[in-house]
């Protein structure tokens, strides 16, 4: 026996749709999706969650100085004039920043390496290319996920069943985050 289950697809199409459900199931909470699919999901969403509850506190905070463009009232950049070119106006800021140690690191490598990049589109559905923003999954995991389960052994997802699907009779069930 595998073990794991082939869904009816190539390798490299199993790996995109898991990486794809495992990415939605993260970031939304809960799919809907094929009972084998959610039960192949589930596995690799709660190895994922446990790499990232090992690690989440593991860090150090560390102050840095930030150069940080000086902007004017309208919010723009403010300019000079030095040697004849347009140069941006930077203050020194002091930050503290988390800085991860060498083992949350490598489990930040192992999260990033398995989930899709994630981009959030606005709200009104509107200009998707000027106000779409990157959303840092890593640090979703070790900042919201992570400490949500940080008492709970395992156990991390579960699945409801909701019946067969009416075109092809699949069962369908949603797979959410406890």
């Amino acid at each position: 026996m595998a073990g794991y289950r082939k869904l009816g697809r190539t390798s490299s199409q199993r790996k995109a749709l898991l990486r794809n459900q495992v990415t939605n199931l993260l970031y939304h909470g809960k799919i809907r999706t094929t009972e084998c699919k959610a039960k192949e999901v589930q596995k690799i969403a709660e190895k994922l969650i446990t790499v990232a509850k090992k690690e989440y506190k593991n860090f150090e905070k560390v102050e840095v100085t930030a150069k940080v463009p000086k902007k004017d009232a309208q919010g723009k950049r403010i300019k000079e004039v030095v040697n004849g070119k347009k140069v941006i106006v930077y203050d020194e800021v002091q930050k503290e920043i988390e800085k991860d140690l060498p083992s949350r690191l490598n489990a930040r490598r192992k999260i990033l390496a398995y989930l899709y990049p994630v981009t959030e589109k606005p709200a009104d559905g509107r200009k998707v290319r000027a106000n779409t923003k990157k959303v840092d999954m890593a640090a979703l995991m070790f900042n919201t996920i992570a400490p949500k389960y940080a008492d709970r052994n395992g156990g991390y997802t579960r699945i409801i069943k909701l019946g067969a699907r009416k075109g092809d009779g699949a069962e369908e069930v949603i797979l959410e985050l406890v």
